[in-house]
């Protein structure tokens, strides 16, 4: 595949990107594809923003351009995705930490999946979690960090998953970039990744998709 649109993405060229994806889907493309590469030049302005050679508003900038990539991607998503859902998940970045791109990528990645995708949003208390849990009874609860104040809620809201009797009836997934092995131990969850594909592989896997 060609790393021309992941590359001008990282380039900040919005007219450009945007311009290329509308004209890549209009003409048949898969989307799924071109959404790929697109995360694949998300990963790199992340990698470059982590080594210090891109700032917050860079940062910002190619968020921004990949939200407009998945506007016009919807569209032509929604006929390939499987009539039914593959399974539900429930996503959420905690209490003391209101960073949500990482998050907004899973989620846009699951769905285009085929998985129903309930976002709680950010800064989000854990009791919240567990009423949507209850509420729509999901396969996963994902929860997203960049900054370790949101480690309490986080372990909070695998507790009272616990306590409520939920626990046991999802896999609990962590990602974002402060987390690590020792943090899903901590936390109690199934899964740990700073890979927001390797977050949807595991999801497939686990559902029996590809």
């Amino acid at each position: 595949m060609s790393d021309e649109l992941a590359m001008a993405l990282v380039e900040l060229k919005r007219d450009e990107v945007l311009g290329t994806v509308k004209e890549k889907a209009e003409r048949g493309d898969d989307p799924l594809k071109i959404l790929e590469e697109c995360r694949r030049g998300m990963t790199i302005v992340g990698d470059r923003f982590q080594a210090g050679e891109f700032y917050l508003a860079e940062m910002m900038l190619a968020a921004e351009i990949f939200k407009g990539v998945v506007e016009i991607l919807n569209p032509h998503m929604d006929k390939v995705r499987p009539p039914k859902p593959l399974g539900k998940v429930v996503l959420a970045t905690l209490k003391g930490d209101i960073h949500d791109l990482g998050k907004d990528i899973v989620a846009t990645l699951l769905r285009a999946q085929g998985f129903e995708v309930h976002d709680l949003g950010v800064d989000v208390l854990p009791a919240v979690v567990v009423d949507k849990v209850k509420e729509v009874n999901p396969e996963f609860v994902g929860f997203s960090a960049l900054i370790t104040s949101a480690f309490a809620s986080m372990k909070e809201a695998s507790e009272l998953l616990v306590e409520s009797g939920l626990r046991d009836k999802c896999k609990l997934m962590v990602g974002g970039g402060v987390t690590t092995p020792t943090v899903k131990e901590h936390i109690g969850a199934d899964f740990q990744t700073l890979d927001a594909m390797e977050g949807v592989s595991y999801c497939l896997e686990q559902v029996g998709g590809k």
